[in-house]
């Protein structure tokens, strides 16, 4: 699959006949004795400039005809040096290839490399989406003296099983395209089970505490990476150095994995004219300042600037997510969903599931270079499907402001051992388009964990809650739209098709038809939870969510303030000013903590409570007497 790939990359290279760029090429010596192909971009003029590193596994030879971050082939226009370099084992670099590199090591050493060149000024930015971002982080780890700040696009470092079995079900389209690209993904699919090896991973990949300079994170809503990129920001914001805590941001906007890097207008079937070029300019905003000492107001940006959908607006704040409110919206087994929980008996609807022909992935949070990515129109092929089940809002009479983690909470039964359940969140327009936000998959042999000793099958027709949390999303859902939640027991071949025989997963084997069914009765309340600003309490009951926020007394306060945890159990307080600086943390909390705030001015500040798998945000009030 590597050389089809390699084929079909020199193709496109052949076929350009216009201008292109002529770098120098470069070997960059290694301590091992190997060499790394390198392309080195200098600017015409340019005798000791600083440099944009870009450390690639698709091959350095595409940016001979354009240059990221807006310089195209303009590069005697750039203030930058651009060096641009093949991962070992790839392209120009698979003579270096070694059985584990250690590319963290390697791009130290080009980092030092740069910085004795007598073309360098001794300072260097990295750049870069996906695989360019992670390389990003295992650079910084090291420490390189002559690193300033990073670009990671779509990236965070951690490798975590969740990533690639989210609720114990593998993501068969992602992994086919990691093999597509080249990568081995053999470890990934020997161990479908939470393991020692998967705990190992993720304890040695999740590394803030060891990245010591500026960090641009830039995401997308509609990326498949959310949920690390806004995770991984807030603990470099908690745990990095004190003195480069403060230096970091986070941009969001309406992107796909592929598009957030160059951020185009249209995304998916939707349009986004108002992101159109935000990530280059936010990123050389972020150079300018800190590699060129450049006074262009970067350090007084806020720490998180996030794109809301629905509005189409950019706004701000110090912490990611903002103060959220529930806004529980019930099912019922009429299709409609509102904010009125059932008071029926015995309410449910069946659910048939076929892996033969399962419910087909159109759009979302996908990889695989074939697929659709973005937003697109479920109502064609999947809602149309007598496999789905959906659920829509009345027309909305006002807004519904929405940011965070959306969770849906279904009582569900199978006649089968074992099953999946799948949800699909969508924005059902005016003209009936019911355009797909974010999806989410549960496979039920894992409701009681991921281990293998975790794993129990399903009683024939015996009810069982489950949860699914969506990723992280800004959207207002617009007065004269529908809030629609489209319930599957498939989305293929985003995730894989449970064969509902309750043997070992992942084999070949018989496939038996499901009759699965979801339940909205008295006792067996099935709803999805949005996180919602306060501005929408209008519409409906929106309530703060006491299930996540402690209570806080006295608020206002002028000298100590009391935090009741109540029925949660937090395990860390941190309390932040304004600007999004952490004022005080209280890393063991108890039952009712106390926190003096008599040196504190009077104003606003933040709350941030950490659960072990949340975090919630609260107003406090300072006011001096």
């Amino acid at each position: 699959m590597k050389k089809i790939y390699t084929l079909y990359l020199f193709l496109i290279l052949s076929s350009f006949s216009y201008a292109q760029l002529n770098p120098m090429v470069d070997s960059i010596p290694m301590s091992d004795g190997k060499k790394l192909a390198a392309d080195v971009y200098i600017p015409s003029g340019c005798s000791s400039c600083p440099t944009i590193l870009i450390q690639t596994p698709y091959n350095r030879l595409l940016y001979h005809f354009s240059l990221p971050l807006g310089v195209g082939l303009n590069l005697n226009a750039s203030n930058y040096i651009f060096v641009i370099v093949d991962w070992r084992c790839f392209y120009g670099s698979a003579a270096a290839c070694v059985a584990t590199p250690d590319r963290g090591q390697d791009g130290y050493e080009v980092v030092q490399w740069i910085t004795s060149q007598s073309w360098s000024n001794g300072k260097v930015g990295t750049w870069g989406p996906s695989a360019l971002g992670g390389i990003q982080f295992q650079t910084a780890k090291k420490h390189p003296s002559g690193l300033i700040c990073s670009a990671p696009i779509v990236a965070s470092p951690v490798t975590s099983y969740f990533d690639y079995y989210p609720n114990g079900d593998l993501r068969t389209e992602y992994v086919q395209q990691l093999a597509a690209l080249g990568y081995s993904t053999a470890a990934i699919l020997a161990f479908p089970y939470y393991n020692t090896g998967w705990q190992v991973a993720e304890v040695n990949s999740d590394y803030p505490d060891s990245i010591n300079v500026p960090c641009l994170m830039i995401g997308g809503w509609y990326d498949h990476n959310t949920v690390s990129v806004v995770d991984f920001f807030s603990e470099l914001r908690q745990q990095s150095p004190l003195g480069v805590r403060d230096e970091h941001r986070l941009l969001m906007g309406p992107w796909t994995h592929n598009a957030a890097s160059s951020a185009p207008v249209n995304v998916g079937a939707l349009s986004y004219p108002e992101a159109q070029g935000w990530s280059d300019s936010l990123c050389m905003l972020f150079f300018d300042y800190h590699i060129r000492n450049i006074n262009n107001g970067w350090n007084n940006t806020p720490y998180v600037t996030y794109f809301q959908m629905g509005e189409n607006t950019w706004q701000n704040n110090a912490v990611w997510p903002p103060i959220n409110y529930s806004y529980k919206l019930y099912m019922h087994s009429t299709g409609a969903m509102d904010n009125n929980a059932p008071t029926v008996s015995n309410d449910q609807l069946g659910l048939g599931y076929d892996p033969r022909d399962p419910s087909p992935t159109v759009g979302g949070a996908t990889l695989r270079m074939d697929l659709q990515q973005g937003p697109y129109d479920q109502a064609p092929v999947v809602e149309s499907r007598t496999d789905a089940r959906k659920f829509t809002t009345a027309v909305l009479a006002s807004d519904v402001r929405v940011h965070g983690r959306p969770t849906a909470y279904l009582f569900v039964s199978s006649d089968k051992l074992d099953t999946d359940f799948s949800i699909r969140l969508t924005d059902v327009y005016p003209d009936n388009r019911s355009m797909l936000l974010s999806d989410g998959i549960f496979r039920m042999r894992f409701r009681n964990g991921f281990t293998t000793n975790d794993t129990a099958f399903m009683a024939p027709n015996q009810i069982y809650p489950i949860t699914i949390q969506l990723p992280d999303v800004a959207i207002t859902f617009k007065a004269g739209h529908r809030i629609r939640l489209d319930i599957t027991s498939s989305n293929y071949p985003r995730y894989d098709c449970n064969l509902n025989n309750g043997l070992q997963m992942y084999v070949a084997g018989d496939t038996l038809v499901a009759i699965n069914n979801l339940y909205f009765d008295n006792l067996h309340s099935s709803y999805i939870n949005l996180p919602v600003s306060d501005s929408t309490t209008s519409v409906a009951e929106s309530i703060p969510d006491t299930e996540m926020n402690p209570d806080v007394f006295p608020n206002p306060a002028s000298d100590v303030i009391e935090i009741i945890s109540g029925n949660i159990s937090p395990q860390l307080f941190e309390l932040y000013d304004i600007s999004g600086k952490i004022i005080v943390t209280v890393n063991e909390p108890k039952p009712i903590t106390r926190m003096d705030v008599r040196n504190l001015i009077s104003g606003i500040y933040f709350l941030k409570t950490y659960m072990q798998n949340s975090a919630s945000v609260s107003k406090i009030v300072i006011m001096k007497k």
